[in-house]
């Protein structure tokens, strides 16, 4: 039992990990936005490690700093839309991009890429990147 204590919940993460991933959109460091709540880097970090709970009245807090809607950091969670549990594979899938695009790779590719007006031409990129990707398979 004391080990399920110690197991961040799924939800925590997640909600952590669209924390950092809007941060890293601003190009925020966790530093700033300790700062602009009062708190330290540390507890940042912890809260997009999922290893503390963020709070209502914080994750307000923290949405309006980042400019987000507080379901921004719900959007896609494991529970949304159905039983804890569900859909493992896709959650994984899920954290896995969201992991991809916290990487300064994925951010410079998606900002490159939203500021591409022409939307046949993003779907030519997305095309090619899908072929590019079945070669390495």
């Amino acid at each position: 039992m004391d080990q399920d204590k110690k197991k961040p919940n799924p939800t925590d993460i997640y909600v952590g990990s669209r924390i950092r991933l809007r941060r890293n959109m601003l190009g925020m460091s966790q530093e700033t936005l300790g700062e602009k709540l009062g708190i330290t880097f540390q507890q940042i970090q912890k809260y997009e490690k999922g290893t503390n709970r963020v709070g209502a009245s914080r994750l307000q807090a923290i949405a309006s700093v980042l400019g987000a809607p507080v379901s921004f950091f719900f959007e896609g969670s494991p529970t949304e839309g159905g039983a804890p549990g569900q859909g493992f594979a896709e959650d994984a899938s899920s954290a896995f991009s969201l992991d991809f695009c916290t990487t300064p790779e994925g951010l410079q590719l998606n900002r490159a890429f939203v500021k591409i007006a022409d939307v046949k031409v993003r779907r030519k990129i997305i095309d090619l990147v899908k072929v590019l990707a079945a070669d390495d398979e």
